[in-house]
């Protein structure tokens, strides 16, 4: 086990029961493709016939397993940061936002009638009336949100080189879209 690797998990006594299945098919049957689901379900059938007896070498093997588990837990350190390098980044509060795809924009705009038309639906249905909406868009309204997108890209790229200097990005102020004109819709 390298520096700072998490030990692996332990292994049950099912887990023991399947691996050595596996092992026993593999030698009678080695050219031979398993399809998992068949496989396993098989496994727990045969899991559920056998007596205690016939399963207490699986559970003797889970007891070292786990103490083995156990041994290697008692010196991990875990690296600092938390999850071992796997885990979801920590976004930084000071980021910029990211930019808005034209369709988002469209949401946002028909969210609130689509919300009053549809009464107590749920979020689901509200989205799926908005994708329907937006297919169903000329090539113009489309424009104007495209438009739209494409000023929030770039803005999201200006704010972004500004943090990646080092420096603080320009607030976004939502009010700033009103340089597109709106007066399509009146």
């Amino acid at each position: 086990m390298a520096k700072g690797d998490k030990p692996r998990g332990r292994m049950s006594a099912y887990a023991y029961f399947v691996q050595t299945c596996r092992e026993e098919h593999k030698k009678k049957h080695p050219d031979e493709n398993v399809v998992f689901s068949e496989f396993s379900k098989k496994c727990a059938e045969r899991w559920k016939t056998m007596n205690e007896g016939e399963k207490k070498r699986f559970h003797m093997m889970a007891e070292k397993d786990k103490k083995r588990y156990e041994s290697e837990m008692s010196t991990y350190v875990p690296p600092a940061g938390g999850k071992g390098g796997r885990g979801k980044k920590k976004k930084d509060p000071n980021a910029p936002k990211r930019a808005l795809s034209a369709f988002f924009h469209f949401c946002n705009d028909e969210r609130p009638k689509v919300k009053a038309q549809m009464g107590d639906a749920t979020v689901g249905e509200i989205a799926k009336e908005l994708g329907r909406r937006w297919q169903d868009c000329n090539e113009e309204v489309k424009g104007k949100y495209e438009a739209m997108a494409a000023k929030d890209k770039e803005r999201y790229e200006k704010a972004m080189a500004a943090y990646k200097r080092g420096g603080v990005p320009p607030a976004h102020d939502d009010d700033d879209d009103d340089d597109i004109d709106d007066d399509d819709d009146e």
